[in-house]
């Protein structure tokens, strides 16, 4: 029953925050004007406006906060680590790496979906590279350890790119995207990400019985049935999904898989299966909320949505250490 309130608590949240991200914007629109807009299209110039400009962004921010949510309590349930986070499998770095690439050569230029497509085809080769690394059955910590690998190749060659580029505003304008944001974001974007991310979240939430075994440890867990090499496999699948397509169309946002699972576990009863479904409304929550400050903080300028996440995520990360120093002391 407890929740059955906490999600529903949630749904309301993300209602209210979704109908606001709608609501605000430098355009100044009145309220029966952008629905009348949104609805029904009244007024070309705010029907533009509503149905291009602010319904995408705000589809993305439920759609991006979701998926990062989603995968960082799946990973913290697999891993049985409340400071893993999605980027451990080295897909962010490396849809970030296939991105980088698309704007340092110009391909970004050439269409629409040239930078989100490479950014996928990064997550892609990310996963390939993790599963041919760790084995066929290879455990837990290999896997991880294959992802760190990763990252950081990917994270030298964004930084050798950079280095190397002679002209100095594709560097700024790949500074820029890899600060992560949901702004100038069309349905286009809208409609790639969405097959991707309804694919990870349906294999991830398939796996909620398998991870709850999983905090029995690997043993128990095998004697109740789990496939741990079907669960490995479902894992690494669903959260590259996810956080692949998340990077290919917003950019990198940090820390959002590691705090909404953490802050909401408690409540949940630190069971994985009901803590899934909840980071998942938590985490579109917190991206809607924070799109919304970047819009507010700082109308005039463009802040970017990952700076401010990093800001108020960065000091959580502390906090967390130090707790679980205190714990352990």
């Amino acid at each position: 029953m407890k929740g059955g309130r906490l999600l529903a608590g949630l749904w309301l949240l993300v209602a209210v925050l979704f109908a606001a991200s709608l609501l605000i914007g430098p355009a100044g629109l009145g309220l029966m004007d952008s629905l009348s807009a949104l609805l029904r299209g009244e007024g070309e110039a705010v029907t533009l406006v509503m149905r291009e400009i602010r319904l995408p962004r705000a589809l993305l921010g439920v759609m991006v906060g979701a998926a990062l949510g989603l995968s960082g309590a799946a990973m913290q349930g697999f891993l049985r680590n409340p400071l893993a986070e999605p980027g451990l499998i080295g897909v962010s770095p490396s849809a970030a790496l296939g991105a980088v690439i698309a704007l340092q050569t110009g391909v970004a230029a050439s269409f629409t979906l040239a930078l989100p497509l490479a950014a996928l085809a990064g997550a892609g080769v990310a996963v390939a590279l993790v599963l041919a690394l760790a084995g066929p059955r290879g455990a837990a910590l290999t896997l991880i350890l294959a992802g760190i690998a990763i990252s950081a190749l990917a994270g030298a060659l964004m930084s050798l790119v950079l280095n190397l580029s002679p002209n100095p505003f594709a560097a700024m304008e790949i500074v820029f995207w890899m600060m992560g944001s949901l702004a100038d974001r069309s349905m286009v974007h809208v409609w790639l990400a969405a097959p991707f991310m309804a694919a990870g979240a349906v294999i991830l939430l398939r796996l909620g019985r398998a991870l709850d075994a999983l905090t029995l440890g690997e043993d128990a867990a095998a004697a109740l049935g789990i496939n741990l090499d079907r669960l490995r496999l479902g894992m690494t699948f669903g959260v590259a999904a996810l956080v692949g397509a998340a990077t290919a169309v917003a950019g990198a946002v940090g820390f959002v898989g590691l705090v909404v699972p953490h802050l909401l576990r408690p409540l949940v009863g630190a069971r994985p299966s009901r803590l899934l479904p909840a980071s998942a409304l938590g985490g579109a929550a917190v991206i809607l909320a924070a799109d919304i400050a970047t819009r507010l903080i700082a109308p005039d300028r463009d802040l970017k949505l990952g700076v401010l996440t990093a800001l108020v995520g960065a000091p959580f990360f502390l906090h967390l250490i130090w707790r679980m120093r205190k714990d352990l002391a």
